[in-house]
């Protein structure tokens, strides 16, 4: 599994990482970022930065943006996962309360090799 792991990450992260590198390099000349649509040329509101910043900005944002909601929309089963983790806790100690020696909740379980009758009722013949 590990040597998978390592294959992986050469053959996925490897090439990524030439990709943005060469994006990086391609797009270094200095853009601004006009924040205010009615007054672009105001700058107050603008950025002015090399283009691969704001496009790794925009990468970075949308990550994050994703990461929230996939942890948002799987809320419900982290939730049943608690409560279903609550209830095994209980479960245990409550297993644990009942196979303590010395508890008076116990039933007395017969010895070992007691005969134990299964039915008790007479049988009834019939005659032909």
């Amino acid at each position: 599994m590990d040597k998978l792991k390592r294959i992986l990450t050469l053959v996925v992260f490897v090439p990524l990482g030439i990709v943005l590198v060469v994006l990086a390099v391609a797009n270094r000349q200095i853009v601004t970022l006009a924040l205010n649509p009615f007054r672009p040329d105001d700058s107050v509101l603008s950025l002015s930065a090399p283009f691969f910043l704001f496009l790794f900005l925009v990468l970075l944002l949308g990550m994050g943006i994703g990461s929230m909601a996939t942890w948002w929309s799987q809320g419900r089963y982290r939730r049943q996962a608690r409560i279903e983790a609550k209830e095994a806790v209980k479960w245990h100690n409550e297993r644990k309360a009942v196979t303590t020696p010395g508890a008076a909740t116990t039933p007395a379980a017969p010895a070992t090799g007691a005969v134990v009758p299964v039915n008790t009722a007479p049988k009834i013949s019939s005659a032909v």
